[in-house]
Formats: C-alpha cells, sequence, structure tokens
C-alpha cells in the first residue's frame, strides 16, 4: 500500500495519474498546506523540504522497512521501477523519458509557479516580473509544441513525463496562455485530459477543490519562508 501525502495541486497530481493509471493500492492522507500541515514535525521526517506530494511505500519490493519518497519527480521515478511501468527499461528510451521529465522539474513546473505567484497571488502588481514569468510560460510551452510535432507523446510511448508535465498545462488560462496557438500541444493535451485515468485522478482531488487553492494566512505561510521560520 502507498500512503499518498497530497493535497490537489499539480504536483499532487502527478502522483494520482500514475497511481490510477497502474492500479496501484494507495491511500490519501491530505497535505492542506494552506494551514501549514506541511510544517508538522510528522510529515517533516520524510519530506524535508516542507513540500508535498511525498510517499511511504509500506510493501517496498525488497521486503524491508517502509521506503519514504518526496519529491514528485523522484516519486514518479521509484513508482515506474516498482512497478516497471511508464519508464523503459532501454537505455535510450529510458534517457529520452528522463530528459522529459527533468524538463518539466526544473522548466515548466517552477516558471509557471513562479506566473502563478506573480499573475494570482503577489500582493503588488509588478509588470517586469509577470511579463518576465508570462512570457517565460509561453516559450515552454513552445518546447512542447516543437517536440510533440508529429509524434502522440513526449518521449516515444506514454510515460512519466507526459504525467509530470500535463498538470503544469491544466490551469493554462491562469497562466495567461492561448492553448490554442499550440495546435500539437492542444492535441496532446485534449488526449491527457481523456484518459479514464487522468478524469479518475483528478476526481480524488475534489473532496479539496472546492477550498480556496491559497487562504490569505496561507500567503503567510507559504511565501515568507527563511531558513529560520522553516527550522
Amino acid at each position: 500500500m502507498i500512503e499518498l501525502y497530497y493535497w490537489p495541486t499539480p504536483n499532487g497530481h502527478k502522483v494520482t495519474i500514475f497511481l490510477e493509471e497502474t492500479g496501484l493500492p494507495y491511500t490519501i492522507k491530505p497535505v492542506d498546506i494552506s494551514a501549514g500541515q506541511q510544517f508538522e514535525p510528522e510529515f517533516l521526517k520524510f519530506s524535508p523540504n516542507n513540500r508535498m506530494p511525498a510517499i511511504i511505500d509500506r510493501n517496498p519490493t525488497d521486503g524491508g522497512a517502509p521506503i519514504t519518497v518526496f519529491e514528485s519527480g523522484a516519486i514518479l521515478v521509484y513508482l515506474a521501477e516498482k512497478t516497471g511501468q511508464f519508464l523503459p527499461t532501454e537505455t535510450r528510451a529510458k534517457k529520452s523519458v528522463l530528459e522529459w521529465l527533468f524538463w518539466q522539474m526544473g522548466g515548466l513546473g517552477p516558471m509557471a509557479g513562479q506566473n502563478h505567484h506573480f499573475v494570482q497571488y503577489a500582493p503588488d502588481r509588478i509588470p517586469y516580473a509577470m511579463d518576465r514569468y508570462v512570457n517565460e510560460t509561453n516559450r515552454l510551452y513552445g518546447v512542447l509544441e516543437r517536440q510533440l510535432q508529429g509524434r502522440d507523446w513526449l518521449a516515444g510511448d506514454y510515460s512519466i513525463a507526459d504525467m509530470a508535465s500535463y498538470p503544469w498545462v491544466v490551469p493554462w488560462k491562469a497562466q495567461l496562455q492561448r492553448l490554442d496557438a499550440f495546435p500539437n500541444l492542444r492535441r496532446w493535451f485534449d488526449t491527457m485530459r481523456a484518459r479514464p485515468a487522468v478524469f479518475a485522478a483528478y476526481g480524488k482531488g475534489k473532496p479539496w477543490s472546492s477550498r480556496p487553492a491559497v487562504t490569505e494566512e496561507g500567503k503567510k505561510l507559504l511565501f515568507g519562508q527563511t531558513a529560520k521560520t522553516c527550522s
């Protein structure tokens, strides 16, 4: 059984998509990031960056003690290797999937996240910052557009690279993008959205999705952290 410490954010959805695609048994342990639950000592023991998602695998393949994993990309790799699904074992194919997974982790996620911050949450409207991250998000959509030319999926067959990237494109309107300006990306996006496992994964977040994404109190917790406040 996988214990998934989760909140319905793009990074949280990545993991539920994988779990729904594979049918791996799991249970959700909600981590309300606006309430500061990611700072609770028990959570920090296995997620030291005070971020969700994180998992505890109570039945690891080596038969030993439970294994904990934090960081969504690491979780996807761990689960793919555990199940033998959605990550090729052949060297070149695996390399391609990992390239696009790390591209999402190092590019699309952080840049779209800064887009969300300055466009939606920042108390002051800072045109330079807004333009910087809206434009960078647009550039990254262009990277996806070119990669998907003549391809159904980002790296050969459907993989954890697609699962990682899709949730960061879902809020394209909030990111001030026009998805129809990227026809290859639009086709891929619609194909992803139509997958039963993707639909089911987003359904798992519905019990908490009606709450404000970030409350005013939550902003103080999320956006004012320093080494001292997180220690």
